[in-house]
């Protein structure tokens, strides 16, 4: 316990919206061009595009906010099931089971990577020494482990695991607020969410996370001096960026989170559905691949990265 709370999980239902919101989301990553912490990323990056794709992944989540009843209903949902909780292991055998798992998927895909010569991981330093710490890039093990020490930091500073969604729902929620519409009366914003309405944004912790990866990511593409904004974008790559970010929000309202707040931790808090997240998701992000052509987007090579 830190700070009074008492740090909670993200242990999610299994339900037609969890199938339905992570595929959806999957679709938008490809076509947006960026997943949801890649997207604050971006922006603060100096990416145009994705000040687009990030204006439509908030009118997204604000949607699928409103229709969430209609897809959390008991009829369409099967309940959460902790690894930890429900199956007699325990955290510490359900750790066990998980990084086995984990073991398992990173010698498959490293025997795949060997047979089809794909190129390394991860992009090649721009510099050597302590300015690699500023300038980039980190070995993919070292941003591993710095994302695993600041999720436990966020957990147990305000209790619940990184999410990145939930805030866009609320800045949206707050702009229509702002102009006479009654997100009040929505059963999404019953309980305890209804009090983030009638607070300031910056009394949102996750809305703090996420100005903080715009303003990290704007520090550190000008320290590298990558920081440039398009000034001409072409119309479909502009309806791919708003197609994709429409799908990832209303995608992450239902399936309870991003690859962040449902997947990561979803999947660090034990979660079955963090790992249903990331099938549906792949299967997503399949359909998105196939899609980009129509909207003039090439397809990612293996070395290449939409989040």
């Amino acid at each position: 316990v830190m700070f009074g709370k008492v740090p909670e999980g993200n242990v999610e239902p299994l339900g037609l919206s969890l199938v339905v919101g992570a595929f959806l989301f999957g679709v938008g990553m490809q076509l947006g061009g960026a997943c949801a912490s890649g997207t604050l990323f971006a922006v603060g990056g100096g990416n145009t595009l994705l000040v687009v794709t990030l204006f439509f992944f908030v009118c997204g989540s604000v949607l699928g906010a409103l229709h969430m009843p209609l897809w959390s209903s008991k009829s369409l949902t099967l309940g959460s099931f902790s690894l930890a909780e429900n199956t007699g292991l325990g955290y510490t055998g359900a750790l066990v089971v998980q990084l086995v798992v984990l073991g398992v998927i990173w010698l498959a895909a490293t025997r795949w990577a060997r047979r089809h010569d794909a190129p390394p991981a991860g992009r090649p330093p721009t510099s050597r020494g302590l300015r690699r710490i500023v300038r980039g890039s980190w070995p993919l093990w070292v941003g591993a482990i710095v994302l695993a020490v600041l999720n436990a930091a966020v957990l147990l500073t305000r209790g619940t695991p990184w999410g990145i969604t939930s805030a866009f729902v609320l800045w949206g929620s707050k702009a229509l607020q702002a102009v006479g519409v009654d997100v009040a009366s929505w059963s999404y914003w019953h309980g305890e969410k209804a009090a983030a309405l009638t607070q300031p944004v910056l009394a949102d912790s996750t809305s703090v996370l996420d100005f903080g990866i715009m303003i990290g990511a704007l520090v550190a593409s000008a320290a590298s001096g990558a920081f440039v904004l398009a000034r001409r974008l072409p119309a479909k790559t502009l309806l791919a960026a708003a197609l994709g970010g429409l799908l990832m929000g209303y995608g992450a309202r239902l399936a309870y989170g991003c690859n962040i707040g449902s997947y990561f931790s979803g999947i660090a808090s034990f979660s079955l559905h963090g790992w249903v997240w990331g099938l549906l998701a792949l299967a997503g992000t399949w359909v998105g691949l196939k899609l980009r052509p129509l909207f003039g987007l090439g397809v990612p090579k293996p070395t290449d990265s939409v989040c």
